[in-house]
């Protein structure tokens, strides 16, 4: 299952291994992929074998110390 999320505050390579981290240590998350837009919204794309839950995910990416948003319309 591939979820994508739109990250926030995200600037740096820093950044990214931070979100990283966060979202490969939830259970069942095979693979994170994040395409970094600094200054802007980022995408992480997270591949895993069970479904994951918006909550989750986001407590992960606030763990780290940026925010998941909804992508503008």
């Amino acid at each position: 299952m591939e979820t994508t999320l739109n990250i926030s505050g995200m600037t740096c390579g820093h950044c990214v291994a931070s979100v990283t981290e966060e979202l490969e240590a939830i259970d069942g998350v095979d693979n994170v992929s994040v395409d970094l837009n600094a200054g802007g919204i980022s995408t992480a794309v997270v591949t895993s074998s069970r479904t994951l839950s918006p909550v989750e995910l986001g407590e992960a990416v606030a763990e780290a110390g940026y925010l998941v948003v909804e992508p503008s319309a």
